[in-house]
């Protein structure tokens, strides 16, 4: 892992893991602010699920993902989440800001801003292959690595196979002959 990562990565969990302890802290203050969306979400779900159980849920799959993030494992994974995470919470606090102020309203704007932000760096970890190729790329050069090596094989049969059927054209027209001249 290069430099920059290992100082880059805790840098910018610590903010998802803080946000993430909060919110277990606080469950009923999480729940309540995020109450909209969590409510929608209880009632998609097949079972029955309290708000506050789900704001808990929230805040530790943030805290797990920024932990993960922070440590590089399974950091594509852990930075997808956290973008998601990151994309609900700002999508939550643009809904529920003050903005009877001029103060209120560039509070708004700020905070939207760090959550677009941070939405923005998770999201280009959740690519980084940390120099690696991607998935994709692996898949797509073995795809052709095996077309290469079955075009290789198939020219190598199709000249054995010739020599083979030369051979034994040879041996036939040889019989022939020698069957003729008795």
């Amino acid at each position: 892992m290069s430099f920059v990562r290992f100082i880059a990565r805790p840098m910018l969990a610590s903010s998802f893991i803080l946000a993430g302890t909060d919110k277990l802290r606080n469950a009923d203050d999480t729940a309540q602010q995020l109450s909209p969306l969590l409510r929608r979400a209880s009632e998609a779900l097949p079972f029955q699920a309290d708000e506050k159980v789900l704001a808990r849920i929230i805040g530790g799959t943030q805290v797990g993902a920024g932990v993960l993030f922070a440590l590089g494992k399974s950091a594509r994974l852990a930075a997808t989440l956290l973008a998601v995470i990151s994309a609900l919470n700002a999508f939550v606090e643009w809904r529920s800001a003050d903005i009877s102020t001029k103060d209120g309203r560039q509070a708004r704007r700020n905070q939207l801003l760090k959550n677009i932000t941070l939405t923005g760096g998770v999201l280009l970890a959740s690519v980084d292959t940390a120099g690696k190729p991607s998935l994709a790329w692996r898949a797509e050069h073995l795809a052709a690595d095996a077309r290469k090596t079955a075009s290789h094989l198939a020219a190598d049969a199709r000249k054995t196979t010739g020599k083979k059927l030369h051979s034994a054209d040879k041996a036939v027209r040889k019989a022939v002959d020698h069957a003729v001249g008795a």
